[in-house]
This record gives structure tokens, sequence and C-alpha cells, in this order.
């Protein structure tokens, strides 16, 4: 059998990785991005789809009687509808563990940034304040050391016990609430969500998107949380209700917060994400946390070897 194998979005995975050929017959058709309207006709016939952010709905899957695989070139599976796929007997596999790495040191990135104070401190320097305060050092906002904090972790996967890690090492105390029940981890001890809100100096989110999860951090958590406490957002945009998190911070009721991802992306220009973004205690980031190099081409890696041991029978990293 010569399987069609077809890539909806590669231009969400650099240019510069290279995607491993297959040892079994096939075509292989990629595009750059593919939208609503477009998806249909780029599938048709297709075996094999592998998707990053396309949308595989129901009404799709129940269009392409062909489609056995999907593969998520990523962890997340919200773009894929699960239970159609479960019921037409189409398997689903992710990539997991790749990005461990980035995101652990875009999280401390992100929390440092905001300790230290490095943008507004930019800013001032290149303001000229540095000269006319005529010292050796100009210090005009207080800077915190993590030594000491507490770090809450929502979630309680790879990427979560990679963050407790280098948490440890900075000297903080780390505690975690698991969404999925998991109640022992090495590095943490386990705690109730309302706890980790109300006892932590920094949160920081690593859980997936779904109904459970959609705007977990809302108005009245954000209520809960100390006044000087960071919220960092390196999961999904939709676990932040962002007008809560304006108001929050409009409101002075945290210090500030680091996001990598917004609901909408890209957000629109007049958007609240956009509004946030000009904060001087507001770090946003493009979605790049989990784009390093060498994340990306281990994502490839599985990716390919998630179709060589489906098409052999060996199905690994099955979502479904």
């Amino acid at each position: 059998m010569q399987h069609k194998i077809v890539f909806l979005d590669r231009a969400t995975v650099a240019k510069e990785v290279t995607f491993n050929s297959l040892s079994f017959p096939h075509s292989w058709l990629e595009y750059a991005s593919t939208s609503p309207e477009q998806t249909l006709d780029r599938l048709w016939g297709a075996t094999i789809c592998i998707t990053n952010k396309v949308v595989i709905d129901q009404r799709l899957i129940d269009q392409l009687p062909d489609l056995r695989l999907i593969v998520v070139a990523a962890t997340g599976t919200n773009a894929v509808d699960l239970e159609a796929c479960k019921q037409r007997g189409i398997s689903v596999c992710n990539v997991r563990g790749y990005a461990k790495t980035t995101v652990c040191e875009h999280v401390f990135a992100m929390i440092l940034g905001l300790r230290k104070q490095l943008a507004l401190y930019r800013d001032e320097l290149n303001r000229g304040r540095w000269q006319e305060e005529n010292q050796f050092c100009y210090f005009n906002q207080p800077i915190h050391e993590l030594a000491g904090n507490q770090l809450g972790i929502i979630g309680s996967g790879t990427i979560a016990q990679s963050v407790a890690q280098v948490a440890k090492v900075f000297g903080m105390n780390v505690c975690y609430h698991s969404l999925s029940g998991r109640d022992q981890l090495p590095f943490a001890r386990s705690v109730p969500l309302d706890a980790l809100l109300a006892q932590s100096d920094i949160v920081s989110l690593h859980c997936p998107l779904t109904e459970q999860t959609q705007h977990l951090i809302h108005l009245d958590n954000l209520k809960q949380m100390k006044k000087n406490a960071l919220l960092i957002n390196t999961a999904r945009g939709g676990v932040v209700d962002l007008e809560a998190l304006k108001q929050a911070l409009d409101e002075q009721w945290i210090a500030g917060a680091g996001l990598d991802v917004v609901p909408q992306e890209p957000p629109e220009k007049n958007s609240t994400a956009m509004a946030l973004a000009a904060y001087p205690n507001v770090i946003l980031t493009p979605h790049v946390a989990w784009a390093s190099q060498e994340a990306m081409q281990v994502l490839a890696d599985q990716v390919m070897n998630n179709i060589e041991q489906f098409v052999h029978n060996k199905p690994t990293n099955l979502v479904v």
C-alpha cells in the first residue's frame, strides 16, 4: 500500500529543521499553512495527516474515508476532535517531552526578567537615566532574588517537573497542583489549587487546554494571589482569562506576568493581549518558548518515527 501523507502547516516548524525519510512507499505533500476552506481538498485521499494547529473536526473527519492516522506535531491535541477519531477508528498520536528543556529555560528567562526588572532598566538606560543619576549605579525599582520564594506549578507533566528541578537549584520552595490527580512528584509537594495560589510568590502554568482548564485562572483566582506574585503562562492562552489578568494588574492585585501564549494567535493589534504587552511589568513573547532549534528537531524526529511505527503496526505516542 502506498500512503499519501499531507503536512498541513509545515511553516510551524523552522525551515532549518529536517524531516527524515520514511522506509515505505508513500507520497508527501506539504503546505506552509492551510486555511479551513482548503483543508478538505488538501486532505482528500490522504491516509496520514500531519497537523500542528490546523483544526481537524468531526465535519472534516466524516468526509475523509481514507484517513487512518493524524500526527499532531505538538503535545497538545486540542486542534483534533479525538472523540470523532475514536468513533471512526482513526489513530491520533502526538509528540512528547521534546520541549522540556527549552520551555523550562523560557519560564526562568521571564521570571528573572521580571524579578530583576531587566526591560525597565534597559529602557531607563536608553533614556539616559544612568547619566542623570551621576553615580556608579542606578536603581529606582526594586530587584528581588528567587531564593526562598515559593514557586507554585499548575501541572505535573515532564515540563512541570523540569521547572521544579531548576527552581530547586535557585533555592526556591516548590509546590504543585495536578489536575490529573498525580499526588507524588520528586522535588515538589502536592497542594490544593487555592493553597497554591494564596501561598506562591510565582505561579507557573503547565497544563493542557481542556474544558476543565479553560479560564482556569480567572478573576476570583487572581484575587487569591499575593500582591508581589508573578503569573507565568507557557501552556495555552485559553487557560488564563486575559481581561481578568488585565484588571488584576491595573488594580495591583499581582506584581506582573510573563505570557508566551494568548487565546488568539496572533492577537489583534487592539486586543487585550497587545495592551498587556505595553505594560512595564508584563513580558509577552510570540509563542516561542518551545521553539529552540534543538527542540524542533526532536519534534520532527518524533513525528517521522510516529508515522514509521504506525505503518509497521507498532504505534507509539498514541492519544487515540
